[in-house]
């Protein structure tokens, strides 16, 4: 069972409110405190695409990297790649879209030039490495997995296809994201019966986003068809700046509340995340979509109070 944090990264890109580098690095050393053992800290692009994440050197730089966490880095071409070996990570993640017309939005290429440059980053990650630390982790999001604000549905096949393609490429495991928080129950069911008939869904992590309220429940479709990998926001936040109305991904601690309901262990201090969650809340100055940040948990599971 695998909870990736993407808050600081996917959680803040986005938000009207950036945090001060302090506040970056304070956010990622209380998500390392709480149990969370992969958490993706920023992003390597271009700071005129995502401003609020202009400070990625000097937030990897301050941050405590603590054994036994995997520190993930996003990287969108060969020079972010490159800004992040020298910010000194060893866990990389890549994006594009099953969908070609949300690609080209996003990152203004054809689904066949990505994977090209899927192929060439995943060559370059393990170039250089010094002798004796290994081969660099790496993932690959392929957004629009479960439907496109541009053009609609995405046909499962094509979901599977294009997720063989990664891992055949070097990809130690492909994110689905539910990038505009389309997907139902069935349509998860859907789109993981054909990725199963392609890979071993050890191989696959599930990204959903809570736009329509099913973010909860399409993760527990997945945890029951046998995933283990689920990525989450802390506090709720998140979205596209390319998928209009596209609410924050599913709250970490949300997550984690109902994994433990079903008795699937995460190795996630519950009460410390929520913690987090609300200092969260008071840092980008709106309410945070979480449920257990509002509420917390029901005194007899832990918690005496609901502040």
């Amino acid at each position: 069972m695998r909870i990736v944090e993407v808050g600081p990264r996917d959680g803040l890109q986005n938000e009207p409110v950036g945090l001060s580098t302090d506040e970056k690095v304070e956010l990622v050393e209380k998500l390392a405190e709480t149990g969370l053992s992969e958490i993706e800290v920023t992003s390597f692009v271009r700071p005129d695409r995502i401003p609020n994440l202009q400070d990625a050197e000097e937030v990897s730089r301050r941050i405590m990297r603590r054994p036994g966490i995997a520190y993930w880095a996003l990287v969108p071409n060969e020079k972010g790649l490159a800004r992040a070996k020298a910010a000194g990570y060893r866990a990389f993640a890549f994006f594009m879209s099953a969908s070609e017309a949300h690609n080209r939005r996003n990152v203004n290429r054809t689904v066949a030039e990505s994977l090209l440059l899927a192929r060439a980053l995943a060559e370059a990650a393990s170039a250089g490495a010094p002798p004796g630390e290994g081969r660099p982790r790496l993932r690959a999001y392929l957004s629009t997995s479960f439907g496109c604000p541009y053009a609609g549905p995405v046909p499962p096949e094509r979901v599977a296809e294009l997720a063989e393609a990664l891992v055949s490429l070097g990809y130690d495991e492909v994110s689905l994201g539910d990038t505009i928080g389309a997907a139902t129950p069935r349509e998860v069911e859907e789109v993981l019966a054909a990725v199963a008939t392609r890979l071993d869904l050890s191989r696959i992590a599930l990204h959903f986003h809570d736009t329509r309220g099913m973010a909860a429940a399409n993760a527990l479709v997945g945890y029951r068809l046998g995933v283990r990998a689920f990525d989450a926001s802390v506090g709720g936040l998140g979205g596209c700046p390319y998928a209009p109305g596209a609410a924050g991904n599913v709250a970490t601690e949300d997550l984690v509340y109902l994994f433990e309901g079903i008795g699937a262990a995460t190795g996630v201090d519950l009460d410390r995340l929520v913690a987090v969650a609300r200092w969260l809340g008071g840092r980008v100055g709106h309410e945070l979509p979480s449920h257990l940040a509002r509420a917390g948990r029901l005194w007899w599971r832990g918690e005496a109070t609901a502040s």
